[in-house]
């Protein structure tokens, strides 16, 4: 497993004590109900990446690709997130490339956005066309 730069998910109006640290981020390439709560996404998340690790965030997306939910665990408990796109897909990681893959922040931003983060390198540049 690789590591990555230290990121936080944070409320700017909520101030310093409402981040939640994240160390590594992991996606899943298979796709997962929506319909999931926190305890199915856990369960998930043990059986595709073997345990859920403190500081990591863990990214499943539906199968039109046009949800993604996210599990976090920060050392206490665990932080399910939603995003869902009215128009368009995200772009997610193919099967053939394993069941999990490792993120960078810049390529999680990439992600979030809907721009090809698999294209995104070190500092946000784009490594190929």
């Amino acid at each position: 497993m690789a590591a990555v730069r230290c990121r936080y998910m944070s409320n700017p109006a909520a101030g310093p004590a409402a981040m939640i640290r994240i160390d590594e981020i992991w996606l899943a390439t298979e796709p997962l109900d929506m319909r999931a709560g926190p305890d199915t996404a856990l369960a998930r998340v043990v059986k595709v990446f073997g345990v859920a690790r403190p500081h990591c965030a863990y990214l499943f997306t539906n199968k039109r690709c046009n949800r993604i939910k996210v599990l976090i665990h920060d050392g206490l408990g665990i932080w399910l997130c939603a995003r869902r796109l009215h128009q368009g897909k995200f772009c997610w990681a193919e099967r053939w490339r394993g069941d999990c893959l490792s993120l960078s922040p810049e390529q999680l931003t990439a992600l979030v956005q809907g721009l090809p983060w698999q294209r995104m390198g070190p500092e946000g540049a784009i490594t190929l066309i």
